[in-house]
């Protein structure tokens, strides 16, 4: 928590320090970030259903300098459920560190990156989450579609890989209003079956370690900008199984309170997004 609570300031710092000189900095020098919060019917992370009746709303706060870039995300669950015992868990589940750098060559995009998650207040399928840390580098290109490659490696506790292609295009409907639509697909190798197994057909936990395509997500998005540097963004969301392993995994670990098999192994949900950039 010390780690998060120094980056919090750091941003918030950040942030402050733009807003008051940006007036008298050089346009390439000038810090930029964004403060968000989103309010959604579900929280869905990677195929993995975090969320049981609930509302969620997720704040964000970030900073970029010079291709640096620095990030606080938090998930506030308004009605938490551990599904193993029907114990209620913190409200606030879940609070991310995202630090990165990227850099432009030609149409190409690369970047590296660090996050780590804090998951002290976290109860899932009966179990307190541990803290969780891990390092990624991305690759995408300028062009249609904007196809970005993504390969996280975590190096904490729940050793895994996981890797995303993804794809989005925005439609300009009005010059205040768009419609973004974007795809993604992922593949998951985990290196330890203890914290991240492979799924049997009744959806229950085997000793085998999963390695198979795992989760694909459709979005839908409406960013319209009201006033100056504020947007708000109805949003909606379809995430999927890839394969059958995904299907059986994403539905024992699902939180819906019907036997694993009975579950659905996809999520629909939705809401709206508030950001103001700077």
């Amino acid at each position: 928590m010390k780690k998060i609570i120094s980056v919090v300031l750091i941003v918030m710092i950040l942030a402050l320090s733009s807003m008051i000189g940006r007036a008298e900095e050089p346009a390439a020098d000038k810090v930029t970030g964004e403060f968000a919060a989103s309010v959604l019917s579900a929280y869905i992370w990677r195929g993995q259903e975090l969320t049981r009746h609930s509302v969620v709303i997720q704040p964000s706060m970030t900073a970029s300098y010079k291709g640096f870039t620095a990030n606080v995300w938090g998930n506030l669950d308004t009605d938490p459920y551990s599904s193993a015992d029907g114990e209620y868990s913190s409200n606030f589940t879940e609070t991310d560190v995202t630090l990165s750098y990227s850099k432009k060559f030609g149409m190409v995009q690369a970047g590296v990156g660090y996050i780590y998650y804090g998951l002290s207040g976290a109860a899932y399928g009966g179990i307190d989450l541990k803290d969780s840390q891990e390092v990624f580098v991305s690759l995408g290109l300028d062009t249609i579609l904007a196809p970005t490659l993504t390969v996280y490696k975590e190096i904490d506790h729940y050793h895994q890989w996981y890797a995303t292609l993804g794809i989005s295009h925005t439609f300009a409907l009005h010059e205040k209003v768009g419609l973004k639509l974007a795809a993604q697909a992922s593949y998951l190798k985990s290196e330890d079956a203890a914290t991240y197994p492979e799924y049997d057909g009744d959806a229950l936990a085997t000793d085998d370690e999963f390695n198979n395509f795992h989760d694909g997500m459709i979005s839908i998005s409406l960013p319209v900008a009201v006033a100056g540097h504020l947007t708000i963004t109805p949003t909606a969301t379809y995430v999927f199984p890839l394969s059958g392993d995904a299907k059986d995994e994403m539905k024992g670990r699902g939180l819906q309170g019907t036997a694993p098999s009975e579950r659905d192994g996809s999520f629909l949900y939705g809401g709206v997004n508030l950001s103001f950039t700077f």
